[in-house]
């Protein structure tokens, strides 16, 4: 299994694995296996032990298997999606060192606590035994709020608690709970483990095999349930943001482009191109997401939408999520 070069057959890549069809990201096993060769690589001799604990944790915290958990039940942000970031990310990591001077390099405990914080970057979708909500996406506007009180609390267990504030900030790189100004934090270093997280959030997601048939199916649904897609002003006023899943795919190539332009090229630098350290001069992510687009594009000619035909696996706790979350959007359209 190689988790650098991409594969000689990107047409056949599964749906379930990374942009270089080498990496199962739906294991969490998997995924550790990749990251822990790329760190050995880069930095020999370190402990890997917090990080493998930190994807061990992940499992038991999605599987249900955490004490005070119910498991993952996002059909969007599901176990993939984290384990596809937290790749990207430690190929970010290694790609920003191999080409960072001496001086400004990260080290290997600030390139942990950032890998540490991409595996954990979503955990406040994740529902505790005593909530009352029914599915972690009406958390989509204070998940991050969470996943930084989670990271707070299992930094001290692996021996990292010098790292749980810094985790804690930058994990807002990832979301719009705060601005990215008011994100306060001093080192430069932290503050380009948080473009090299938020980065790697935005590029797992948008270089997914089945990136379309996943906004249309399972983004729209929790944008409904997370009060993203239609919801009332504090004078009753109905505003409505998404009117149905095809509306959220025709303004996905507009996302699309503010994303790279706004996130990714602007406030995150472009940090996306440290990528080509590790891929020898080429971006497997830029290029998914490229194809991406452009299959869009095609698709809202005349809206054809049986081109999107693509039906992708699910890794929630529970096979009957997808229902649940369905009948819950109904449910709450209604409502509203």
């Amino acid at each position: 299994m190689s988790s650098g070069h991409p594969t000689q057959n990107p047409l056949h890549r599964r749906s379930d694995y990374d942009v270089t069809n080498t990496v199962q990201v739906s294991s969490t096993a998997a995924v550790c296996e990749a990251v822990r060769q790329l760190f050995a690589a880069q930095w020999p001799g370190h402990s890997f032990l917090p990080i493998e604990t930190a994807f061990r944790t992940f499992g038991d915290l999605v599987g249900g298997l955490l004490p005070g958990y119910t498991g993952i039940d996002t059909v969007y942000h599901d176990r993939q999606h984290t384990l596809d970031a937290s790749l990207a990310m430690a190929r970010l990591l290694i790609g920003y060192e191999r080409g960072a001077a001496p001086d400004d390099r990260l080290g290997f405990d600030r390139a942990a606590m950032g890998l540490i914080t991409a595996i954990f970057h979503d955990a406040g979708y994740l529902r505790k035994l005593t909530d009352t909500q029914r599915n972690g996406a009406e958390y989509t506007s204070c998940h991050v709020s969470r996943s930084a009180q989670f990271l707070g609390e299992f930094m001290p267990t692996v021996g990292m608690a010098h790292w749980a504030a810094i985790a804690k900030k930058v994990v807002h790189f990832s979301g719009y709970e705060i601005a990215f100004d008011a994100i306060d934090l001093n080192d430069p270093k932290d503050i380009k483990i948080g473009h090299l997280l938020g980065t790697a959030d935005l590029i797992a997601q948008m270089s997914d095999r089945c990136y379309l048939e996943k906004c249309r199916d399972r983004l729209y649904p929790e944008f409904v349930l997370g009060g993203v897609a239609v919801n009332r002003d504090a004078t009753g006023t109905m505003r409505i943001l998404y009117g149905s899943e095809f509306d959220l795919l025709k303004k996905t190539p507009a996302f699309i482009d503010s994303a790279i332009k706004n996130r990714l090229d602007g406030r995150f630098g472009g940090a996306y191109r440290h990528l080509e350290n590790v891929f020898n001069g080429t971006n497997p992510y830029l290029h998914a997401m490229q194809q991406h687009r452009a299959y869009l594009e095609s698709v809202l000619q005349g809206e054809q939408w049986s081109m999107l035909r693509r039906q992708p696996p699910l890794f929630t706790q529970d096979p009957s999520s997808m229902k649940t979350v369905q009948q819950l959007m109904v449910s709450h359209l209604q409502a509203v």
